[in-house]
């Protein structure tokens, strides 16, 4: 599909190498950003924001549609296996959030380098001679990438809090306490957090993800409403969805501040590798709240999710139509396969 754009009304509309080198930069950005734009689990649908475009997924199907420079809307969808279905105990509680996690954002970064690839592609109008392959995010860049981001997350969000933590232990006796020493260091990694999803919205081609995130949001609201897959009828939703990823990483982190309250260590190190260990047990709790609070608006647990709530405020923008429309590209293509590999599809 052909939705033509000025090229001037692009992000992408410089030249060569520095735009190579920007795309790569954008596309390392957003692979911090994974788990906050990702939204949805395995018996729903739901989709994430990628550079220029959006990622929609439902239980047996993904697809993705993004806006290369020219306008071009690439398309790419592909079934897809639920876990729980070829493995039973990768549907227990607990479980099948720590599981559902690892899965999407295996098949979130897929995504991203999809359209990453997609971007890069079109920037090199210069004819590829023969033997001579295009500049694209490969196999070991990928790797790469997820090894820095890996990385950035574990001294971002459990060596720095805890450091900091520790020194104002050292500075002021009151926070040596086991429940106040874990709520100043939960405290310092919200700041984090707030601090690096709002300083990464300040840059111009970030804040387009967000708006794509908007766009996915609306898209997934229209389409649980059943109204038409048309952008009037989507742009009329709200941009704030409860199972976002925002909601879930903000619910990790208030969750993390109970658990790490009950484990009695009291050295630095003890305490680090207690917040690497506990990581998978942190994520599944708090999937099944994040699961349990969609259902149940008015409960004591929906009030724990509403700072994600809030936090979109960050992490979405209202999108274009043109935006909204690749939601809603990426939404059928991934609907036309669901409904040759699916089974029943639970609206939440």
């Amino acid at each position: 599909m052909l939705v033509p754009l000025a090229r001037k009304d692009h992000p992408i509309g410089m030249s060569s190498l520095k735009k190579l080198l920007s795309t790569w930069w954008h596309f390392l950005v957003a692979v911090q950003l994974l788990p906050a734009l990702e939204g949805g689990e395995e018996t729903l649908v739901g989709g994430q924001a990628v550079l220029e475009g959006v990622m929609m997924r439902s239980p047996h199907a993904w697809a993705i549609a993004c806006r290369k420079p020219s306008g071009e809307i690439s398309t790419h969808s592909e079934p897809l296996e639920r876990l729980s279905e070829k493995h039973k105990w990768m549907g227990w509680p607990v479980i099948r959030g720590v599981m559902t996690l690892g899965h999407a954002m295996t098949l979130g970064f897929r995504a991203l380098r999809f359209s990453a690839n997609a971007a890069l592609d079109e920037l090199q109008e210069e004819p590829v001679s023969a033997g001579k392959k295009k500049f694209e995010i490969t196999g070991w860049m990928a790797a790469v990438n997820i090894i820095i981001s890996v990385g950035f997350f574990i001294f971002m969000y459990k060596f720095l809090p805890l450091v900091a933590a520790t020194e104002m232990k050292k500075v002021a006796p009151i926070f040596s306490g086991q429940i106040m020493f874990n709520l100043v260091d939960g405290v310092i990694r919200l700041l984090l957090f707030l601090f690096f999803i709002w300083g990464v919205s300040l840059l111009p081609d970030i804040r387009r993800v967000y708006e794509y995130h908007g766009a996915e949001h609306k898209t997934v609201f229209a389409f649980e409403n059943g109204d038409a897959m048309e952008t009037g009828a989507v742009q009329r939703y709200s941009t704030f969805h409860p199972r976002c990823g925002t909601s879930f990483l903000m619910t990790v982190m208030i969750i993390s501040i109970g658990v790490y309250t009950l484990i009695p260590v009291t050295t630095f190190w003890a305490r680090f590798a207690v917040r690497i260990a506990l990581l998978p047990l942190i994520t599944g709790l708090s999937y099944e709240i994040i699961r349990f609070a969609a259902k149940h608006r008015g409960s004591l647990f929906a009030l724990m999710t509403a700072p994600g709530l809030w936090m979109q405020r960050i992490t979405t923008k209202p999108p274009a139509d043109a935006q909204a429309q690749c939601a809603i590209d990426a939404l059928n293509l991934a609907m036309s396969l669901e409904k040759e590999h699916g089974g029943e599809l639970v609206i939440a």
